[in-house]
Order: C-alpha cells, then sequence, then structure tokens
C-alpha cells in the first residue's frame, strides 16, 4: 500500500507542478502581450475616390495625391487644425514633397514640388503666416513604396 500512496502522492505532485507552470505561463505572456507597444494611431481624415486623401500618423499630416494631379483631398483644413495650433504657440510648420517612381524624374520633381506649394496654400488660407512655413526638399523625394503611398506630402511641426 505504501507504494500506491507514494505514486498517488507523484501524481498529485505532478499534476499540481502543471498547473502551477501554466497560470505562471499565463501569467508571463499576459504580461508580455500587454507591454507590447501599440501600434501609432492614424486618423484617416478623408479620402476620395481618386486615391487623395489625408491622414495624421504621430503628428504628422500626410497628403497624399491623385496620380499627376496637386489638388489637396478634401478634409485637409481638419487635418492642419493642429498644425495651425502649433505655429500660433510659436513653432514652425515644415512641409516636404515626394513622389514615386513612375514617369520621368523631372516631371515627378516638379509635381512634388508643386503639390507641397499647395498644401502651404492651405496652410496660409488657414491664417499661417508665410514666414512660419517652411519648404524643404527631401533628401530622397522618391519615396518607395506603394505608389499610392508614395505621391504625398508631409508636414510636421518643429
Amino acid at each position: 500500500m505504501s507504494d500506491q500512496e507514494d505514486t498517488g502522492t507523484k501524481v498529485v505532485a505532478i499534476v499540481v507542478s502543471v498547473i502551477i507552470v501554466a497560470i505562471l505561463g499565463s501569467v508571463i505572456g499576459f504580461a508580455v502581450n500587454k507591454s507590447r507597444a501599440k501600434p501609432a494611431p492614424v486618423a484617416v481624415v478623408a479620402e476620395a475616390a481618386d486615391g487623395a486623401s489625408v491622414k495624421v500618423e504621430n503628428g504628422v499630416v500626410k497628403f497624399y495625391f491623385a496620380s499627376g494631379k496637386a489638388d489637396v483631398a478634401a478634409g485637409g483644413n481638419e487635418a492642419l487644425a493642429d498644425v495651425v495650433k502649433a505655429v500660433a504657440a510659436g513653432k514652425q510648420a515644415v512641409i516636404s514633397g515626394f513622389h514615386d517612381a513612375s514617369g520621368d524624374p523631372a516631371q515627378n520633381a516638379e509635381l512634388a514640388k508643386q503639390r507641397a506649394l499647395a498644401v502651404r496654400s492651405a496652410l496660409v488660407a488657414l491664417g499661417v503666416s508665410e514666414d512660419k512655413v517652411e519648404l524643404k526638399k527631401p533628401e530622397q523625394a522618391q519615396a518607395s513604396g506603394p505608389a499610392t503611398e508614395a505621391r504625398r506630402v508631409e508636414v510636421v511641426v518643429q
């Protein structure tokens, strides 16, 4: 009978150990999952049928343009509201234009510039002084990734 009691005790000890390990694993897994960085919030302010849209991501206002166009997407004024407030508080708005890889590089560069100027005009129309807006040509104006994401103008506050 002594062997049966030892076997029963061992079985109970193993079952308890497995339960403890399972509970610890769950707690650790939950803690690791909870501590992971959450994705940055992205607010899609407006999106048009032709691909033009405007999004705010990590405080950066990103205007996306239809192919061959420099028309600012509807909703641009709403997306620029925080930029206008920051500039009024003494900050500077910096605008950079990017383009995709399709077509003539010189025409793409000019179109990226026209798009940046269109966004600057939108800021000025919202009451931002032109001397508080800097047009900055990015070091790499030809953006990588899908063409719909490459054709963009970014507005940051510095």
